[in-house]
């Protein structure tokens, strides 16, 4: 598969603009786990946030391939900063697919146009890969839904303006993936509160909050898509949301190994440069192998879903493997340059800790391989 013309101007488009405005204050956001919010609104002006909403509802009207280019651009670059910018329009999707158009006329156009930042809180406490355990109940009460409960490793949970809820409708209900539905509501709501997490691992210029949810009241119209259809709505979002975390494990994967490719030239030792021995050299040629390996699965993958062919095992695929070249080829990297990789100054120290996250967030690595199986388990060969 070959970009198409457009296709490569975004990828440039991206990279130039995070460069320009990544490289210089990535290690200052990283030691104070914050982002400079002028840096979202002049993304925004360059139409890279939430470039797939439509364009009748502000957005770029992008495919989601084109999404996940600029997607990887942006964690080559760096990925702390590189999420922090990917993630401001995390749950749009959900809307642009279930909701209303009264929905989508409210919510999805201030997000293209750096005006509002969204969020999905799925995860809890003590649910996490299993979606079905989530406790967080929202009562439906009259008009209105009445909300109870606490969300763990929320992106935006801090600086979201709209917050997607996953939550418990119908615990009585004996099929378990029919007890859950989506419910938007605004942060600025009571009952909502936020508090950010410290100390992550990696991508720490990104916002990660706890949530709790306190007796927050909204509107019954704020539910998105249907009662007891949750479960599966969000197993949709997680198809087009995945394909964007694959992207991320290739950009962090992409940027280490140039990292890497620049230190062993410059670096001397046993009479030359480390490029010209030929066990540094192997290691090269196997970072970029599966680097492009990683690659070509998740473009597939993004072009059978904008062709409305979703593949859930190969979008699975793509994720997984993806994590696992980030981590693999961040390893790697750091190991070629010695102790100098092992130093803050160096920014492979940086890529090495961002990397992990792919293998965790958007379901696990065994979550992963977990849908794959299952998914060929019901094809007939």
């Amino acid at each position: 598969m070959e970009l198409t013309s457009e296709q490569k101007d975004i990828v440039k488009a991206a990279r130039e603009f995070a460069e320009k405005e990544f490289t210089d204050r990535a290690k200052e956001f990283d030691e104070k786990e914050e982002f400079d919010p002028a840096i979202w609104k002049r993304a925004a002006a360059n139409g890279f946030i939430g470039s797939f909403i439509e364009e009748e509802y502000g957005g770029a009207g992008l495919g989601f391939l084109e999404h996940s280019l600029i997607t990887e651009q942006f964690w080559r670059v760096d990925p702390g900063c590189g999420q922090s910018l990917c993630a401001l329009s995390f749950g749009s999707e959900m809307i642009q697919a279930f909701g209303t158009e009264e929905q989508k006329k409210r919510y999805l156009p201030p997000i293209p146009a750096g005006e509002a930042i969204i969020g999905f809180a799925i995860t809890e406490p003590d649910a996490g890969s299993d979606v079905t355990m989530i406790k967080t109940r929202a009562e439906k009460k009259g008009d209105k839904y009445v909300i109870n409960g606490s969300k763990m490793f929320i992106s935006n949970g801090c600086t979201a303006h709209f917050m997607l809820i996953y939550a418990l409708t119908h615990p009585e209900e004996r099929d378990v993936h029919k007890r859950f539905s989506i419910i938007v509501i605004e942060t600025s709501t009571p009952g909502y509160e936020a508090t950010k997490i410290h100390g992550k691992m990696g991508i720490r210029a990104a916002n990660t909050a706890e949530v709790s949810l306190s007796n927050v009241e909204v509107p019954a119209g704020n539910l998105i898509g249907k009662e007891g259809r949750g479960f599966y709505q969000l197993m949709d979002f997680f198809n087009k949301t995945r394909n964007h975390v694959a992207a991320q494990g290739v950009g962090v994967a992409q940027g280490a190994l140039e990292k890497a490719i620049f230190h062993v030239k410059q670096r001397k030792a046993f009479g030359g440069t480390l490029a010209k021995l030929q066990g540094v050299q192997f290691k090269i040629a196997e970072m970029a192998t599966r680097i492009e390996a990683a690659r070509s699965l998740y473009w597939r993958a993004a072009y059978l879903l904008d062709n409305g062919k979703p593949d859930p095992a190969l979008i699975s695929m793509a994720k997984w493997y993806a994590g696992e070249t980030a981590v693999y080829v961040t390893n790697e990297a750091l190991q070629l340059h010695g102790g100098y990789g092992y130093i803050a100054e160096y920014d492979i120290q940086r890529f090495y800790r961002d990397a992990k996250i792919v293998e965790i967030y958007e379901g696990s690595k065994e979550v992963e391989k977990a849908v794959i199986a299952s998914e060929l388990l019901k094809r007939v060969f």
